[in-house]
């Protein structure tokens, strides 16, 4: 019975483990990468500055940080984790609409102080504390599935500026895969400086609107909006406004 009590101890251990590792084992096929959520929500319209929207800010979260090639996509599906979509998110994931943060088995790992159990796993930087206070956020308003149209009432370029529009969108949806010690591709898009760099040799633009492998990585491409809004900013000459 001892024996018995150890081994079950063991492999417990090792899938807890396993969750933030990215050690490739294929045995799905990938969603659609044209719209990684097979059933999106509906949007609310208009986006409540108090309230936080799954579509919107925290699958751009999970998508960037922890579906990249094998880790928590469909087609890996490290430990049985897939964090591609809301439905994967709560059918994979142990409590992960739970508020109390020491039962969902997702926070525990993006809180974990022990590098070697963290999510996301080393070389990858830990998440900020701003999209870790957006996680909290979401779990104490109900984890709910949820969106909204960010660009309800029209597209307005004028709000095309670093401060409010360019560095918000690189922090969501590309620093998760071009930050810390080995980014992908070699590219960092965590200063203005690096930032500006890919937006006037015209490698930003060209990621996000390519007809497919558009960036973000694993995410549903940009609307035509946020596009315009891109453009408008680098061919104003990219400036830290």
């Amino acid at each position: 019975m001892q024996r018995y009590a150890f081994l079950l101890f063991f492999l417990v251990s090792f899938s807890t483990v396993g969750f933030l590792s990215c050690q490739h084992d294929p045995f799905l096929q990938p969603n659609d990468p044209n719209n990684p959520d097979p059933d999106p929500p509906p949007s609310t319209g208009f986006c409540d500055p108090d309230s936080v929207y799954f579509q919107n800010q925290i699958l751009p979260i999970l998508v960037s940080n922890c579906t990249e090639s094998g880790c928590h996509n469909a087609q890996d599906r490290q430990e049985g984790i897939v964090l591609d979509s809301y439905q994967s998110l709560v059918s994979t994931v142990e409590n992960a609409t739970q508020n109390d943060l020491h039962e969902n088995k997702l926070m525990r790992a993006i809180l974990e102080s022990d590098l070697d159990d963290r999510m996301p796993p080393p070389p990858k930087s830990a998440l900020p504390q701003e999209q870790i206070n957006l996680l909290k956020k979401w779990l104490a308003q109900g984890a709910q599935k949820n969106a909204c149209d960010e660009n309800f009432g029209g597209c307005d370029i004028a709000d095309a500026k670093f401060g409010t529009f360019i560095q918000p969108l690189m922090q969501v949806k590309c620093q998760g895969c071009h930050s810390g010690n080995a980014p992908q591709g070699g590219i960092k898009l965590t200063s203005y400086a690096e930032i500006k760099t890919v937006a006037m040799n015209g490698k930003l633009y060209s990621a996000v609107t390519r007809t497919s492998n558009w960036m973000p990585k694993g995410g549903a491409k940009l609307d035509d909006c946020n596009l315009q809004k891109i453009q408008a900013w680098v061919n104003a000459g990219a400036p830290q406004n």
